[in-house]
């Protein structure tokens, strides 16, 4: 194992005892760069740690799964006790540890509240002061909200470390800035103020340029060469296609019952996820039945979570797809009861992207 000292800034780490053997609790994301994993090291159990595995990631990625690791070691290191951010740990042969926030995911937090958006203030100030810029803040899932009300960022894979101040810094700055405008509109417009909202409306016009040429060649990639989808149309496909499907597989008798949900791509748009109630029936023999229906996602299960009525509960079956572990974490506190019949089924789930679905994709 690797372990980092505060005035190493390269990547020649000495090894060290210090720590033991790292337990995985759950998959908490993966993507073609890294898997990422709660867990704690066996000897402090009480501390829950992440662990983001770049050797996970395909043969084909993995010169960028590690170039994209080496700049959030980088950056992390840089951010030696900074408030607001994860602490980095270790590295070893396979990823990096980092400090574990608790925290609710900005997009289902929501915070409307003016001391979560001058504690966000408050980080950017303390990035600039060491010359790092995030420089992926327009994703909600990189925001989150603590217990407290406070603002952390994670996931530093695209920060950079500026050695000077020149004009790509101050490019970058003002784009961290301009996200955390847009986040504060999004969540909280009656905070806006008229300097705030004159500039959400100027967008730099490097920004406008990436819109205009390079984005199409980013999407060309993402959603060919990596495989993702705009999966348009699937809220459509749930509600006129999901009865059809279920009146065709509920005449299985190795079929007890369905639910169907919406999941999010990795890119943009959603798909369909079926988790089947069977003893007997594995993915494949299930969409053999489909008989030419699509859905993207199926994962069989011994036992569908229910409410005391019967009644299937989609309300955990949506987590699960959409893979949002903490909340089902908090819902398993509340309802501890569950536990036995929900961890198989996330012990088992095929959607492991962090992306949520937006008001437009829900209604499609």
């Amino acid at each position: 194992m690797k372990y980092f000292n505060d005035n190493e800034i390269d990547m020649d780490l000495k090894t060290t005892n210090k720590l033991t053997e790292f337990s995985s609790i759950s998959i908490l994301k993966r993507d073609v760069f890294s898997e990422i994993h709660l867990g704690f090291f066996v000897n402090t159990p009480e501390i829950q740690i992440i662990r983001r595995i770049a050797t996970a990631s395909p043969w084909w990625s993995r010169p960028l799964a590690w170039c994209l690791l080496k700049r959030e070691i980088h950056t992390l290191k840089k951010l030696k006790d900074v408030k607001g951010v994860p602490q980095l740990i270790a590295v070893d042969q396979q990823g990096l540890y980092r400090s574990w926030i608790e925290g609710t995911p900005l997009h289902l937090a929501r915070p409307a509240t003016p001391g979560f958006y001058r504690s966000a203030h408050k980080i950017l100030q303390n990035l600039r002061r060491l010359g790092i810029t995030h420089n992926d803040l327009a994703k909600p899932q990189n925001w989150l909200m603590t217990p407290e009300g406070n603002a952390t960022f994670i996931d530093f894979q695209l920060a950079s470390v500026h050695k000077d101040r020149g004009a790509l810094y101050c490019y970058f700055a003002y784009e961290d800035f301009r996200h955390l405008i847009k986040q504060k509109n999004s969540f909280a417009p009656n905070l806006m103020t008229p300097t705030e909202q004159r500039i959400l409306k100027q967008r730099s016009w490097p920004s406008n340029l990436w819109l205009a040429t390079s984005k199409k060649i980013y999407n060309f990639f993402t959603r060919t060469v990596f495989n993702w989808s705009d999966g348009e149309g699937t809220g459509d496909r749930l509600q006129n296609q999901g009865p059809k499907i279920r009146k065709l597989l509920i005449k299985n008798n190795n079929i007890h019952d369905i639910a169907i949900t919406l999941y999010s791509l990795p890119a943009k748009g959603v798909g369909l996820y079926m988790f089947v109630e069977t003893n007997n029936l594995d993915e494949k023999a299930i969409r053999i039945l489909l008989c030419g229906y699509k859905v993207e996602l199926i994962q069989p299960v011994q036992i569908l979570p229910r409410y005391a009525d019967g009644n299937i509960r989609k309300d955990i079956l949506q987590l699960i797809a959409m893979n949002q572990m903490i909340e089902l974490d908090n819902l398993l506190i509340r309802e501890p009861e569950l536990a036995d019949i929900i961890k198989p089924i996330v012990a088992d789930r095929l959607n492991f992207t962090d992306r949520r679905l937006n008001e437009i994709e829900k209604n499609q």
